[in-house]
This record gives structure tokens, sequence and C-alpha cells, in this order.
């Protein structure tokens, strides 16, 4: 039974690698986020603002004990779903834990391209997001550090690149 469960600061491409990989290995691929929208027929952007983040973060920590009990997936969760109750313990225990390791600066670009709407970033200038990316890795860096497999994804920013992180997460995982 395979089970890869990738994690990661949001912008850092765990849904993008997530994808390519399940793609790789003929498995289906899981976003912890998109399966939450799914089950509760609503964004995560209106399941935080309705329920606030420790509301969310409940909900979230019930899903995850869901889809985590699926075989022969891969897995991506939120950005802040390592750092909330035991998660990263359990994430251990169920499978392969991948971070995907970025600085801030690149993260901060990511997330300036990105089209999707970010709660945590609502309202922030590019400054002040920057500063926010900063000052929460540190914290979360604590839980991340603990997966079982750390890969430096600065430069994701082809396929041939991404295409190389995914043979570089199938080597450390040995799937």
């Amino acid at each position: 039974m395979v089970r890869i469960i990738v994690i990661g600061y949001m912008g850092a491409g765990k849904t993008t690698v997530g994808k390519a990989l399940g793609k790789a290995l003929g498995m289906p691929f899981y976003d912890l986020d998109w399966y939450i929208e799914t089950r509760m027929r609503k964004s995560v952007a209106a399941l935080f603002a309705e329920r606030g983040e420790e509301g969310f973060r409940k909900l979230e920590h019930a899903m995850l004990h869901e889809v985590a009990e699926f075989e022969n997936v891969i897995i991506s969760c939120g950005g802040g779903t390592p750092c909330f109750y035991d998660n990263m313990d359990y994430l251990n225990a169920q499978g392969d834990t991948v971070y995907l390791k970025a600085t801030p600066e690149v993260l901060h670009q990511h997330l300036l391209m990105g089209k999707g709407v970010r709660p945590l970033l609502q309202g922030k200038t590019p400054e002040e997001m920057l500063q926010f990316i900063r000052e929460q890795l540190e914290y979360r860096e604590n839980f991340y550090s603990k997966a079982r497999h750390i890969l430096d994804v600065n430069l994701l920013d082809t396929h041939e690149k991404i295409n190389i992180s995914v043979n570089r997460i199938r080597q450390m995982t040995g799937v």
C-alpha cells in the first residue's frame, strides 16, 4: 500500500507536484482543500469566513482523518494542516510525508502570481504578505521539518523541473 502526503506552505506547489506524481504513478490524487470543498459544498474561503480559523481547522482535522485512510493515493494538504492538533504525527503514521520547501521570497512570488483566494492573505499589501509569509514559515518550519522527506522546490517553474521533483519524490519514497 502506498500513501504519499505532500505538505508545505501555500504556493509551494503541493497541488501541482501531487497531481504530477499521481499521474506518474497511476494513482488517484486528493487535494485536502478540494476534498473539503466537495464534501461541504462550500469554498475554503467561505468556510473560513463562516467558522473562523479555529472552526475551519476542526473541520480540516476531521476530513484529514477520512482522506488519509485511503489506500494507494497521493494527498496534498493545506499549508496549515500539519500545524494543528496532532496532524503532523498522524500524517507521518499514515504514510510517506514529503515537505516541499521553498524560501519566503519564492513563495511570495508564487502567491502573487496565483489566482486563488487565500483567506490568510486577504487585504494584505505585497510587503505585508512577504512579512506574513516569513513569520508564518518560521513558526510552521517546526512542523514541516518533521516530514520523512524534504524536497527543495525553489526552482519549480517549468514542466521539466516539476518532472524532476516527481522523480526525486519517487526515489525518496521508493515507489
